[in-house]
């Protein structure tokens, strides 16, 4: 199994979470059967991300993970599997934990397997997808966190509710 890891913008701190994101993702394909594939990874600061959002998805702010496919479907026998590029901001990841009120380690571990279930084709479109990806991403985690975490199983994240036009102070009509 081939695991890429890159650190970009400061790296202040970054030190610390590529090799744990690094060890993840290891731990994560193992347990897919997955250890013939090549993953590319790249711990960032949120400068860095907020780039990165703005040119592939054209959004303007920072987040937390990306994901960046390279495999469609089963993978050609004799071809390296390359999955893709999953994108972490560190700085976000510690700040997510804190408001969650758990370890750093942990939510890292949430996202190394978030970003790497989009790579394997998951999403969270619907609330029905969005279960199904929870409770992988709560399998893959634990999986991948020492066995003497706790895992609990990760809450799915609140979607935001569209602001009315009332309270944005548009018209019905634009």
């Amino acid at each position: 199994m081939s695991v890429y890891l890159r650190l970009e913008g400061t790296k202040r701190g970054a030190d610390h979470f590529g090799p744990l994101v690094r060890r993840y993702a290891q731990r994560m394909l193992r347990a897919l059967a997955l250890e013939s594939a090549e993953l590319s990874l790249v711990v960032c600061d949120d400068r860095v991300m907020r780039r990165i959002n703005r040119e592939h998805r054209s959004i303007d702010r920072s987040t937390d993970v990306l994901a960046f496919a390279l495999r469609e479907g089963m993978p050609m026998a004799g071809l390296v599997d390359a999955l893709g590029d999953i994108v972490i901001a560190w700085p976000t990841a510690k700040r997510q934990a804190r408001e969650h009120g758990w370890s750093v380690e942990r939510e890292v571990c949430l996202l190394v397997a978030h970003g790497l279930l989009h790579l394997l084709g998951f999403d969270h479109a619907t609330r029905a997808t969005e279960r199904r990806m929870m409770a992988r991403t709560h399998l893959l985690m634990s999986t991948a966190l020492p066995r003497r975490a706790v895992v609990e199983k990760p809450q799915p994240r609140a979607r935001k509710k569209p602001a009315s036009r009332r309270a944005t102070g548009q018209s019905a009509r634009g």
